[in-house]
């Protein structure tokens, strides 16, 4: 049996990391990737801003296959999880982006002011979801027949199917 895939979880919510609000996404998400047979930690729920910015580079630490954020990725003053993750970004993959604001687009319009960014760190798929549930919905739901390939292509794996 081959070993499971790891992946990390960060919440940027002022709100949730003060304790005053309950975070429905990161258990949204773990679950996800859960089924999607990952290993995968708790949430780690940080303030919107330079903490996400830290929070980034201490899961990159481990080496995950899959880093997903959710929240700080539209435009209110302290929305800065693009900001704190594009200097980890090693490759950038705007295709998913794309196709996460014009899938959310359809049920919400206001999808396409997300500003959060896929890409790769080293070997690591990065991806910044919103952080609204919905938002989370609907961009798991377009990365479910990709996570796969996107993580062998990491790996190093030629298959171009």
């Amino acid at each position: 049996m081959t070993p499971l895939r790891t992946a990390a979880v960060i919440i940027a919510s002022t709100r949730a990391a003060a304790g005053t609000y309950q975070d429905e996404c990161g258990p949204a998400i773990a679950d996800w990737l859960y089924r999607h047979d990952f290993a995968v930690a708790e949430a780690v729920v940080v303030p919107d801003g330079e903490a996400v910015g830290t929070a980034i580079g201490a899961a990159l630490e481990a080496r995950p296959a899959v880093l997903i954020t959710s929240g700080g990725t539209g435009l209110s003053p302290d929305d800065a999880t693009p900001e704190q993750t594009a200097p980890y970004l090693t490759r950038s993959l705007p295709g998913i982006m794309e196709a996460l604001r014009r899938a959310g687009a359809d049920a919400v319009p206001t999808a396409v002011l997300s500003r959060g960014l896929a890409g790769a760190a080293g070997s690591t798929f990065v991806l910044n979801l919103p952080g609204s549930p919905g938002g989370v919905r609907d961009g798991l739901a377009v990365l479910a027949p990709l996570i796969d390939h996107i993580c062998s292509q990491l790996e190093g794996s030629h298959d171009h199917r």
